[in-house]
């Protein structure tokens, strides 16, 4: 595109975003000068058809517009997300999750970005994933109980360890560390032989068998290698890249591993998020987990309505639900709060406290048979009296 056409585009009276598109797609085409300002002004003329007008009801209208079509949306649970082996949680189930801000999703996952010098080699891509992926020691070694002289022997799979390109002194080293640590059970001995690279673990009480067969299974799933909370990667080629998707989430430890684009690297879980990167990161992360849900069912919802659901559960620094245990239970009028839910708690305890309820919003004047103060119920006209001479 010419540089004079870029500043013309630049110099528009719409926002950024909207000039990023039209860039984008002008990109590469020859367009005539007579048509190109007919698309500028198209553009602009658009932009100020939609946009909202003094007093309107914008809540009422996202409610409206996004719980219409959500009557619509099936009770699937599970959906493939386009990788055989990964599956998420979407359609209402999935739309309840995001309103109603849960800790932790059902489905936890993350969509993995590489770095460029990683993300168009597969091995590369592969050798990430590794890093990821909890691998439990089973899958390292041969691992036999023997009940005879109370033992578990482990023999580790040299090939094994150098195809993961993990070393066998990590693994001696880390292997009785970890199952001390993060699963508690310190009742052990244990001796390491790293020339033949075997370990012997050795319960303390050496006269149950329970204890011998609980030491066992720890030993069996102590995580050696990757992220305890992913328990599958899988990399898939997307266009000229290659992606991991994973089962389960974790984005503080993703972000250390080498090979990881942190700035599109992106997980469904919304409160971790918020942990990690912050309220604004949360907030996009609702719009786009919201809007992805939707269009997954073929259901279009604008994306100012998602923008203002998403800034209303995040403006106060912290991701809270839509219910009586977030926004909803926080108004400040107690008719609005109380025509929610539980309404006899409400205006007992707002009789108690002696609170007062100045009718500004749509609920309580509603209730009190009142105009609401939006629309033209918010315009006031003052007539200038005659005054006679």
């Amino acid at each position: 595109m010419a540089p004079g056409r870029e500043q013309q585009i630049d110099a528009l009276p719409v926002p950024e975003n909207t000039k990023e598109h039209l860039k984008k797609s002008l990109e590469g085409k020859k367009v005539k000068a007579e048509q190109f300002h007919r698309i500028l002004e198209m553009v602009v003329k658009e932009y100020k058809r939609t946009r909202i007008e003094a007093c309107e009801a914008v809540g009422i209208v996202a409610a409206q517009s996004i719980g219409e079509p959500g009557t619509q949306m099936t009770m699937r649970t599970f959906h493939y997300a386009g990788v055989a082996e990964i599956n998420v949680t979407l359609g209402l189930p999935r739309l309840i999750e995001i309103m109603d801000a849960r800790r932790e999703p059902s489905t936890p996952t993350m969509t993995i970005h590489l770095k460029p010098e990683w993300r168009s080699n597969r091995d590369k891509a592969r050798e990430v994933s590794w890093q990821i992926e909890a691998a439990p020691l089973h899958e390292f070694a041969d691992i036999t109980t023997d009940m005879e002289n109370m033992q578990v022997v482990v023999q580790l799979i040299i090939a094994q360890c150098e195809k993961r390109k993990l070393s066998v002194s990590s693994i001696l080293e880390t292997a009785p560390k970890k199952i001390r640590e993060r699963r508690h059970f310190r009742d052990f001995e244990h001796t390491v032989d790293e020339a033949k690279a075997t370990m012997i673990f050795i319960p303390k009480n050496t006269e149950s068998y329970q204890n011998l067969f609980q030491l066992a299974d720890h030993v069996r799933n102590v995580i050696v290698q990757g992220i305890t909370d992913i328990l599958r990667v899988v990399v898939r080629k997307e266009e000229e890249e290659y992606v991991l998707y994973t089962e389960g989430s974790n984005l503080k430890d993703v972000f250390e591993v080498e090979g990881v684009d942190t700035t599109r690297t992106r997980s469904n879980n919304i409160s971790e998020t918020a942990d990690i990167l912050g309220i604004e990161a949360a907030r996009n992360a609702i719009i786009n987990e919201a809007l992805s849900t939707l269009n997954e069912q073929g259901i279009h919802v604008d994306v100012r309505h998602i923008m203002l659901v998403a800034d209303m559960m995040c403006m106060d620094s912290e991701v809270k639900q839509i219910g009586r245990h977030g926004i909803a239970g926080e108004k400040e009028s107690v008719l609005s709060r109380a025509a929610f839910e539980v309404t006899v708690n409400h205006l007992l305890d707002a009789a108690i406290a002696n609170e007062v309820d100045e009718l500004n919003g749509v609920t309580e004047n509603i209730i009190v048979g009142q105009p609401i103060q939006l629309g033209t119920g918010d315009v006031k006209l003052i007539a200038k009296p005659r005054i006679k001479v």
